[in-house]
């Protein structure tokens, strides 16, 4: 019998999370999630932290519904703030831990923070870093992952030759018991960062998230089940304002309160019932996209952020931050995010080719930006979507939009516009 202390990070459920299934329960089990005090700190020159106030939020309701879910199982939740890797090297020794388990992330830092941790344990502890959230796993990947192709076409057209996704596995019904004398809970949020405690969606997104497993449920049977515009999808994706013209699904699986083969079982047992469609179908697409850029961020490790400092930020930056640069398609994206933490991913695409085809900016200040200001913001997606936009690393086409053609496409009586162009309303940088 052994002690196990889990590591959660970007993995907050217990159904097809393999960090909670066990052949052989320990005697022990203590789980344990860090908040990175790095994320609080403002970020060189942008007067913005890592993690802005509407994803703190929802990350906190997500822990808050996560020990829910521990505790009816024997179980419970630490939380801490502070290095991860200190915290969790502390932990292990003070409580005897045999073996800590990790989720196996995309991120170079998580990456690094994985290597540090298993050198600080030592060989008395064993670190076991598990695959999960993804569609695919490494083994049920056509190629290695060193062999992941440039474009997304190729990837794409190599894994459906071989589409076996493994079955998303049940949450435990019980649970290790908690170790004796452990610490237990977690701070609240008021105390971390107020303006995060009290934040609230602007009204006008026309949509509330809420962080936790039961809540994605609830949005995937509202999209599938209830209001079934799973079936439109294809011809509502590039939507601007509403409830269901988008999925919405991205906060819960970027926090791990979904899985990815979670909402594909539950998409496929949709058309099993409606039959399948080209709209069901691109919601897979769009799942095979995030894997996509999961696995090329595994292989591109540090490269994924760029190579030189990051620039001082221009007027210019700080205008397309604060949705001032005059052009009202691109304001009203930029007034959007900053108010409810979402924006479509229409709306993000022509915002980002904005700064960096007609303002000139640099790249990797906008992802500094969305990484601030997203709630479903996860490393590799942003990243990886930041860089395809400029052109830069795998895949250098050119994909400048014309922001004014766009407007004319998508938004041609100005109604998006509109509603987000209110100047007052218009919110701004602010550090938690």
């Amino acid at each position: 019998m052994s002690r196990m202390l889990v590591w959660l990070r970007s993995d907050l459920r217990l159904a097809d999370n393999p960090l909670f299934h066990f052949s052989t329960p320990p005697e022990s089990l203590l789980c344990v999630f860090v908040l990175d005090d790095a994320w609080l700190d403002p970020l060189p020159g942008l007067e913005a932290s890592r993690i802005g106030s509407a994803r703190l939020r929802f990350l906190w309701e997500s822990l808050i519904a996560l020990r829910g879910e521990l505790l009816k199982r024997g179980s419970d939740l630490l939380v801490r703030i502070g290095s991860p890797v200190e915290a969790v090297a502390e932990l292990a020794e003070a409580h005897d831990i045999d073996e800590v388990r990790v989720r196996a992330d995309a991120g170079w830092e998580e990456w690094q923070a994985s290597v540090q941790l298993a050198e600080r344990l030592g060989s008395q502890v064993n670190l076991t870093c598990h695959q999960s959230g993804t569609l695919l796993d490494e083994a049920s990947l056509p190629m290695a992952v060193e062999d992941i192709p440039p474009s997304f076409s190729a990837f794409r057209r190599k894994v459906e030759r071989r589409w076996v996704i493994p079955d998303a596995v049940p949450a435990p019904v019980t649970l290790p018991s908690w170790p004796a004398n452990a610490p237990r809970g977690f701070p609240p949020l008021g105390k971390i960062c107020s303006s995060a405690a009290v934040w609230a969606p602007d009204e006008r997104g026309g949509f509330a998230f809420s962080g936790g497993e039961a809540a994605g449920w609830a949005r995937l049977d509202h999209y599938l089940w209830e209001s079934g515009a799973v079936a439109r999808y294809k011809q509502t994706r590039n939507g601007l304002v509403g409830t269901d013209f988008s999925t919405r699904f991205s906060p819960w699986l970027a926090h791990g309160c979904l899985s990815a083969r979670q909402v594909l079982e539950e998409v496929r047992a949709w058309e099993a019932r409606h039959g399948a469609n080209e709209s069901s179908y691109w919601v897979i697409f769009e799942l095979l996209w995030r894997d996509y850029f999961h696995w090329a961020a595994r292989q591109e490790g540090a490269s994924l952020f760029g190579e030189r400092e990051l620039p001082a930020p221009s007027e210019g930056f700080r205008a397309w931050c604060d949705g001032r640069t005059g052009v009202p398609f691109v304001d009203a994206a930029m007034c959007e995010l900053s108010a409810t933490g979402w924006l479509s991913n229409r709306a993000r695409q022509n915002a980002a080719s904005y700064l960096v085809r007609d303002l000139g900016g640099d790249w990797r200040l906008g992802a500094a930006w969305f990484e601030h200001c997203l709630i479903d913001y996860d490393v590799a997606s942003n990243w990886g979507n930041w860089r395809y936009v400029a052109g830069v690393g795998r895949d250098t086409r050119p994909r400048a939009l014309d922001v004014h053609d766009q407007a004319e496409r998508y938004d041609p009586d100005g109604a998006y516009a509109a509603l987000w162009l209110v100047p007052s309303l218009c919110v701004h940088r602010e550090v938690p």
